[in-house]
Order: structure tokens, then C-alpha cells, then sequence
């Protein structure tokens, strides 16, 4: 039961929960509340209240008149819901008019519709007439009885009283359908008193007598219609009428093929291609797709969804497989259409093509089909109009292919599937999108079982994980490596799709035979489809490692200012070509990049595929030097050349905005210091793989580290770039250290020295004797650690080198703390905070303060230690060097512990710890060492 009933079937009343009734005295309050229950959703316009409440004849300030009509609703509502109306019925005063916000089983009208609607489509005639009565039961007499008269009454009423009347013959119907004929007889005796020139009624009198053995009695009744039809209206009855009176004279048919004038078979449109047996995952898809065009009585529009995606992706599948789950929804017929968006022979179908088919589908004979396109939308609409129907439109290139196929009026569902996003069916027509992405890897899976059986995917499990990759998680691809497998049962799954540990992609591979199964022909629908600019745009993508790329990036790959590049990836985007999967980040999947690269290869002459990679490199190159440089100010960069003119590098311009831009493009330059390599960029390799260190070693990141530079150090091996070589055999040999591979890390400190010995480079002499100090220092080799910092230090003098001088004081003063010398260590790292504070070394800066923490920790002075150990944990935090932060907080714990504060020193070990384990660092044992013991 609702918590308020509101009802239009006879007098207006407005009924509480328990049924009490809420006077609206006057007339004028019960046709308002009408006129918005007949519209609920949709804001009624004031200047058609005022004409419908006062007949045309408005009183002088009518408007105010109104609002007092209003007011006086509202109070009704209030009383009938207890004062809380904003659950079930809510009045609002929107855009110039009054709106209704109300749930439909509060309204006996929406009710009524509701079990006409169900019992249509019951096939027991028992069963729809009772449920035809039930609705009949709801009617208290005629509609707005005490509310519209006159001109109101004409207008708001006959529609209503039309639908009554149908449901009365409908259930008459129902009754003679199960063999009830002498039942009706009385019945339709008095309707045809009550409805002289309704011919159904009498055609269904005529049946009814006829099947009760009267014969005479039902020619009787034909003439008596006959002759109020000529008295009243001058004419003879209608073509069903008189064939039912000359099949009773002949007597000839059986009377269960006597059916009544009005109640001729209909035709109900089934044309949803089948659904796929195979058809696997998406339920999320699926569900969602529901809630979009879930069932609402209180629509106004018809429910739009639009679903998109990259080809092959499944849409057409998906939508097929919601629909035939969906097709009890809609008895009036569900209609699909191919409009030839994306195909490889016939054009597109354009309205003038596809309404005449629509027409023809509702029934409309081809010599009635209207000439215009103006006046078939309108035909084509008013058919549709009072229909639960679901139209299918597969495959649409643009807007202006459906916009005219879209209904009118509630009631009708429409999916539409599209590879373009078609934004301006979303902001004119109110589309909800349904964006289809790729199948998840257990989805994959689940495709491949049910097409090749769980046992055969289960036995060959690693082949299975390799076809996913290798078909980037497309369900076509995978269709197409499992109908392969199919037709050859006896191959082994890894032979299907190439080497295992190629890591080339060929689509070669995903060919089923023809345009619609030839995964690079499907690609090629869409990419035909795009502007020469686009189209040069996404060959030049598939030159690019992956796996997304940033607008600027694309900019430089392509030579082009950055406005019209962000213009063309939207261009992509539309055409899902590419994703934005992140704000201003675009990628595609392998398959999808394997095609780019073959149309890069099969259109773009070498020489442009090679000045569009150099830009590229140059690109993160100089970015990442720039990024770099903002990281450590105080170190001595090394010298990149001039970037190419149509290169547009990054504008950074903080140490924030810098890891920022690491942060997002860390896979990218990983990859791209290994093409640079592969391709003969040799410097702009080992230079990228250089100006990635300060943000590996700030992120924890040293396989990524060591991964880079050992792959800079094969591109360079062996060549006259001896400067380079060093610099790299440094940055491994700290790599190596991080990773806890000593007797690897001296080797190539020790081969850097040699080389920068051989340059005569003193700074960077200096730079990889520290580095030596520090590894010695870890391996507790502290007399080695202290000769190597001291011979740093008198470098950096010679090179007149300050943030050198003071990284060296704290190396010197750290390792006479390991000694036990921890006075030598004040003496050495308290002039060391002042330069690096003048160089703006904040990294080397809260190295110097954990080492005087240590220090002045064992020289008993707990506070001071404690005081500088939270200074280096707040710098190192700052700059984003966890593992430095992790290191500094299990010492600061220490402090904290020697003075019995333990709550503290726990706490500190405990984020010590969670950092450590995040980054996967061996000296997480050191942690969880203290926090057992305590």
C-alpha cells in the first residue's frame, strides 16, 4: 500500500496511508492536481494551468490565483503523507510552470496502465481477463469527474476514457478467448445501449451469440447496428463488421475462428540477432547497462544508452546478450538495425534509408509511407507513441544517423553501439554512456573455456595466460585464436600465436577468414575514418614504446604545436582508436599498437620515422634533465645537446612538479632508454638512463635503476663516448649497491674511476670515491669508508667544488662516528649544514643531520639527537627519498628508546618498516628486528 494515494479514475481524491481522505474543496485545486498528475516529471507551463483551470476565462491576477491553488495542494499532500511528502510525492515550482515529482504506484491511473500493460501480454485468457477486471476495478466512474468540465473535460479526459474503453473490450475479448461466450451476452447487451457507434461492441455481441448456438439472434443484432449507424451517422457499417455478418449467414467457418471487429492478430517484431552461447564475463557490464534503462513509470523521455568501444571489442555482442535478456520488457517488439557505420562495402545508412524499413516494420504498407523525411520522423513517431519497444541501432557512425530514429515519447528503450563516442547524442538527446573497456584476464579466460572446454585451458595454463596477452584481452582476437584452436585440436595452445618470448606482436596471427573476423580489416573501418592529421598521428603512436603517452609527448613525436596534437588525440579518442585513461594520457593496446606500427611502416617513409623518434627522445630526454636539475640543484649536470625545433619539452618548474612528472612517465622512460638503445640513439640512452637516478634512488625504484643502465651501458660499450661510460658505471655501481650486490658495485666504481681518472674529471673523481665510502661503509669495512671520503673531500677542494666539500665533510664526519669519533663528526658536519644550506642540498642537508643525530646520540646528548634526527626524517620526506626516511627513522627510534620514551621509538620503527616493506628493501629485517625485541 503507498503512503499516499492519489487518484483520477472518478472524483479526484487525495487518500492518506489509511485511507482517510483529504478534501480539496475547490474545483479548481482537484483539476491542478490532475492536469500535473497527467504530466508527472515534466513541469506544466502556468499560462496552461490558468487556461485549463478557469476555462479560458482567467480571473484577474491569475497567477496569484494559481500560487493560492498550489499552496492549497501542498497543505493536502503534507497532511497526507503525515508532513514528510519527499519520499513518494514532491511538489516544485520549475522553469515558468509546476512539476510533480510522484512514484507511480501513488497514482491509480499509473497503476491502471500498469495491469493493462501486463495483461496484454499474458497469453491465458483466464488469467489476462481477471487481470484486465482488476485494473477495470480502479475506475470509480468517469475520469476527473468533480474536477474538468467543459473544454477541460474534452481535453484532459477523452484519452483516458478511450483507454477504459479498450481494456473493457480487451477483457471482453479475454472472456470469449476462453469459451465465457454466453457470460458477455448481457453485458454487451447494455454496452451497446451505452455505445451505440462503438461497431466493436457490437462485433463482439455478434461472436458472443453466434458461439452460443444463436445465429439468428447475432444477424439480429448486425442489423440492429446497421441501423444506427445509417440513422445516426449516415453510414453503412465498416469491411469487418459486414464479413463477420457473411461468415454467420454461411455458416461455414468454425466459431473459434470467429474473431470479433478490432481483435485481429498483431504483429510483434522479434528481430534480435541470437545471443552468443559462448558469451563470457561483463557482468558488470551487464548490470550496469540495466540500471541505465531500468524501467521508470514517471519518464518523460524514452530511455537512451549508448554503448562504445575500440573494435572487436564487444559491443554488439554485449548489447545483443542484455536485449534477449531484456525482451519480456518490451511486448510491442523489439527492432534491430545495422546503420553500416564502420563497413567494408556499403556506405553508411542514413534516416532516408533506414525510417521507410522502420515503417515497414510497424506495419505501414510501402504505398502509405509518407514522401518526406519531415513526415516520416513524425509517422515513424506517432506509432511508437503509447509502445514498450526496444530498438536496437548497431554499429552508427554519427549523431545524425539515429537522431531521427529516436521515439518521441516514454516507454521505448533504444541502445545504440558506436566505435565514436558521439558526445552530442549525450549533451542534446540525454544518451547514457555505457563505455566498454577490455576483458579482464579472468574473463579472457573464461571466453577461451567456454570455447574450447575448462579442461583444455586448465591442462595448458601458461599458453592460455600468453594467448590473453598476446590478444590484449580483445574478445574478437580471442575468438579468433580460439576458433584456430578449435579447428586444430591436436595443436598445442603456445603454437597458435607465435613465439612465447617474441615480443613482437603480428596480426597475422588474428585473421578468421573474412573482413568481420580479420582483426587488422576491423581496424581499418575506423581508421579510414579518420582526418589525414589524425590518421598521421596514430601511425606515428605506434612508434612509441608505451605504454601511454602524455599530449606534449605526442606533440614532439609528431612536429606538431600542442593545440591542434590535443584536437587529433581527441579526434582518436572519439573514434577509440586511442583511450584517455588518465586526464591528458592516451594509450591503446598492443594489437591496436601493432597496427599503428605497420601503417608507420607500410606509409611513412624512413626518414620521418626517424626524425619522429629523435624528436621523441628529445622530448623525455630534455625533460627528465630539466626534472632532474630541479631534484638536485646542487649536483653538476652533464651536457645534453639542442633539441630539435618541433620539440616541445615540459614546462616544470618546481622539485614537486618534477617527481610529478616522473612519477607518471616512469614506465615510458624505462622503455624509452631501451628503444633509444635499440634504435642507435646511443646518448640520448645513457643521458635519460643518467637523469632518471635521483628520482629512482628518491622512489626505492633500483631494479628499475640497474635495468636502465645496464641496458645504456651495452648501447655504449665499446665506443669513444668514454665520459658517458663512466657516468654510467657509476650510476649501476650505486644501483648494485642499493640492491645489495657489493662485489658487482665495486667493480664498476672502481672501472668509473678509471675512466674519470683518465678524463681528469676531479668532481665526479670525488663524486665515485663517496660512492666507494658508502659501499665500504655498508659492508662494515669503516677505515676503507673513511680513506675513500677523505680523498672526496680534497678533490672537491681542488675542483673548488662546495656542495662537494660539504657531501664529503658529512661522509668524513659520519664514517669518525663509526669509529667512535664523535666529536671529529661535529667538527666535520656541523660547517657541512651551512654550504649545503648555501647550495640548496636538502637531500645532503638531512644526510648531515642524521649524521649529527647519530653522533651526539652517543655522546649522550639524547635531545639534541632527537632534534636533528626529526630534521633529516622532515627534509627526507619533503624530497621524497623513503628509503633515506625509513633508514633515518629506525636510528631516530633508537634515540627515542636509549631514553625510555618507547611508545615513540616503536612508532618511528613501525613506519621504518611499513616503508621498507613497500619498497621490497632487505633492511626491513633491521625494523622488525627492533619492533620483536621490544
Amino acid at each position: 500500500m503507498p503512503d499516499v494515494e492519489l487518484r483520477l479514475l472518478g472524483p479526484v481524491e487525495v487518500r492518506s496511508e489509511t485511507g482517510v481522505l483529504v478534501p480539496l474543496r475547490r474545483r479548481q485545486e482537484r483539476l491542478a492536481l490532475a492536469v500535473l498528475l497527467l504530466e508527472p516529471g515534466r513541469a506544466v507551463a502556468v499560462d496552461r494551468l490558468v487556461d485549463l483551470l478557469w476555462n479560458q476565462k482567467p480571473p484577474p491576477m491569475a497567477r496569484a490565483a494559481l500560487q493560492t491553488v498550489m499552496s492549497h495542494i501542498r497543505a493536502a499532500l503534507r497532511s497526507a503523507t503525515g508532513g514528510d511528502a519527499a519520499e513518494s510525492v514532491r511538489l516544485l515550482a520549475r522553469g515558468g510552470g509546476y512539476l510533480l515529482q510522484v512514484r507511480p504506484e501513488c497514482v491509480d491511473l499509473h497503476r491502471f496502465n500498469r495491469l493493462v500493460d501486463e495483461a496484454r501480454a499474458v497469453k491465458d485468457p483466464s488469467v489476462r481477463s481477471a487481470r484486465l477486471a482488476l485494473a477495470l476495478d480502479l475506475w470509480r466512474g468517469p475520469a476527473l469527474g468533480d474536477a474538468a468540465t467543459g473544454d477541460a473535460r474534452e481535453r484532459l479526459c477523452s484519452e483516458l476514457e478511450e483507454s477504459r474503453f479498450a481494456a473493457i473490450c480487451d477483457r471482453i475479448d479475454a472472456e470469449l478467448d476462453a469459451g465465457r461466450h454466453a457470460d458477455v451476452v448481457a453485458e454487451l447487451s447494455s454496452l451497446t445501449v451505452e455505445h451505440p457507434l462503438r461497431e466493436r461492441l457490437h462485433g463482439q455481441l455478434m461472436v458472443a451469440l453466434y458461439r452460443c448456438g444463436r445465429r439468428a439472434d447475432a444477424l439480429d443484432a448486425f442489423r440492429r447496428a446497421r441501423q444506427l449507424l445509417v440513422a445516426e451517422l449516415g453510414l453503412e457499417p465498416g469491411s469487418q463488421l459486414r464479413a463477420l455478418e457473411a461468415s454467420i449467414i454461411a455458416d461455414t467457418a468454425r466459431t473459434e475462428d470467429l474473431l470479433p471487429v478490432g481483435t485481429q492478430a498483431r504483429f510483434v517484431p522479434a528481430q534480435l540477432p541470437p545471443d552468443l552461447a559462448s558469451f563470457a564475463g561483463r557482468s558488470d557490464d551487464l548490470r550496469r547497462l540495466d540500471a541505465l534503462l531500468a524501467e521508470d513509470a514517471t519518464a518523460t523521455a524514452p530511455s537512451i544508452c549508448l554503448v562504445t568501444g575500440t573494435a572487436g571489442v564487444g559491443k554488439t555482442t554485449l548489447a545483443v546478450r542484455w536485449a534477449q535478456q531484456a525482451r519480456d520488457r518490451f511486448p510491442d517488439g523489439q527492432v534491430f538495425l545495422n546503420l553500416r557505420g564502420f563497413d567494408p562495402v556499403d556506405p553508411p545508412a542514413g534516416p532516408s534509408e533506414t525510417l521507410p524499413v522502420l515503417l515497414q516494420t510497424l506495419q505501414v504498407p510501402a504505398e502509405h509511407i509518407p514522401a518526406t523525411l519531415e513526415a516520416q520522423v513524425a509517422s515513424y513517431r506517432s506509432l511508437l507513441a503509447g509502445r514498450r519497444m526496444l530498438i536496437m541501432l548497431d554499429n552508427v557512425r554519427d549523431a545524425d544517423q539515429v537522431r531521427p530514429l529516436l521515439p518521441g515519447s516514454p516507454g521505448c528503450a533504444v541502445v545504440i553501439t558506436s566505435r565514436n563516442q558521439l558526445a552530442s547524442l549525450l549533451v542534446v538527446d540525454g544518451a547514457q554512456l555505457l563505455p566498454l573497456d577490455l576483458l579482464s584476464a579472468d574473463e579472457a579466460r573464461e571466453l577461451l573455456a567456454r570455447r574450447l572446454g575448462a579442461e583444455r585451458v586448465a591442462a595448458e595454463a601458461g599458453a592460455v595466460d600468453d594467448i590473453i596477452a598476446r590478444c590484449a584481452r580483445l574478445p574478437l582476437a580471442l575468438a579468433i585464436v580460439a576458433a584456430r584452436a578449435a579447428t586444430h585440436p591436436a595443436f598445442a595452445l603456445a603454437a597458435l600465436v607465435g613465439e612465447p618470448h617474441d615480443p613482437r606482436v603480428s596480426l597475422d596471427t588474428f585473421d578468421g577468414g573474412d573482413h568481420a573476423t580479420r582483426v587488422r580489416a576491423v581496424f581499418s573501418w575506423s581508421y579510414q575514418s579518420l582526418s589525414h592529421g589524425a590518421a598521421r598521428l596514430f601511425r606515428l603512436l605506434g612508434l612509441h614504446p608505451g605504454p601511454d603517452i602524455a599530449a606534449p609527448a605526442a606533440a614532439s613525436l609528431a612536429g606538431t604545436p600542442i593545440g591542434p596534437v590535443r584536437m587529433l588525440l581527441a579526434e582518436l579518442a572519439r573514434a577509440h582508436l586511442v583511450s584517455e585513461n588518465r586526464p591528458g594520457r592516451y594509450g591503446f593496446h598492443d594489437l591496436l599498437r601493432a597496427y599503428a606500427a605497420e601503417l608507420a611502416h607500410t606509409h611513412d617513409h624512413g626518414t620521418e620515422r626517424h626524425a619522429a623518434l629523435h624528436r621523441l627522445f628529445d622530448h623525455y630526454l630534455h625533460t627528465a634533465h630539466t626534472a632532474h636539475r630541479l631534484l638536485t640543484s646542487h649536483r653538476d649536470p652533464i651536457v645534453v645537446g639542442t633539441p630539435l625545433a618541433e620539440v616541445a619539452t615540459e614546462r616544470l618548474t618546481d622539485d614537486a612538479q618534477a617527481l610529478a612528472w616522473f612519477d607518471a612517465e616512469r614506465v615510458v622512460l624505462v622503455a624509452v632508454v631501451a628503444q633509444a638503445a635499440k634504435a642507435g640513439f646511443n646518448t640520448h640512452s645513457w643521458q635519460l638512463a643518467w637523469a632518471l637516478t635521483e628520482f629512482f634512488d628518491r622512489r626505492g625504484h633500483w631494479h628499475g635503476w640497474a635495468a636502465t643502465h645496464r641496458t645504456a651501458l651495452r648501447a655504449i660499450h665499446g665506443q669513444t663516448d668514454h665520459l658517458g661510460q663512466a657516468h654510467i658505471h657509476r650510476g649501476l655501481a650505486v644501483a648494485y649497491a642499493r640492491l645489495s650486490r657489493h662485489d658487482d658495485a665495486v667493480t664498476h666504481f672502481n672501472r668509473a674511476l678509471e675512466l674519470f681518472t683518465e678524463l681528469d674529471n676531479r668532481t665526479s673523481q670525488g663524486h665515485t670515491h663517496l660512492g666507494l665510502a658508502w659501499l665500504f661503509d655498508r659492508q662494515g669495512r669503516c677505515p676503507q669508508a673513511l680513506d675513500h671520503a677523505i680523498q672526496a673531500l680534497d678533490l672537491y677542494r681542488e675542483a673548488g667544488n662546495a656542495a662537494g666539500q660539504a657531501n664529503a665533510l658529512n661522509a668524513v664526519g659520519w664514517y669518525h662516528a663509526q669509529l667512535g669519533n664523535y666529536e671529529q663528526t661535529l667538527v666535520h658536519c656541523e660547517p657541512a649544514i651551512a654550504l649545503q644550506r648555501d647550495s640548496r642540498d636538502r637531500r645532503g642537508e638531512a644526510s648531515t643531520w642524521d649524521s649529527l643525530g647519530y653522533a651526539h646520540r652517543h655522546l649522550g646528548h639524547h635531545e639534541q639527537a632527537t632534534a636533528c634526527g626529526r630534521n633529516a626524517v622532515e627534509l627526507y620526506r619533503e624530497i621524497g627519498d623513503r628509503y633515506n626516511e625509513a633508514d633515518t627513522l629506525i636510528r631516530l627510534g633508537d634515540t627515542r628508546h636509549v631514553v625510555g620514551d618507547h611508545h615513540t621509538a616503536r612508532e618511528n620503527w613501525r613506519r621504518a618498516l611499513t616503508i621498507l616493506d613497500e619498497l621490497g628493501h632487505p633492511d626491513a629485517g633491521e625494523a622488525r628486528a627492533r619492533l620483536s625485541h621490544q
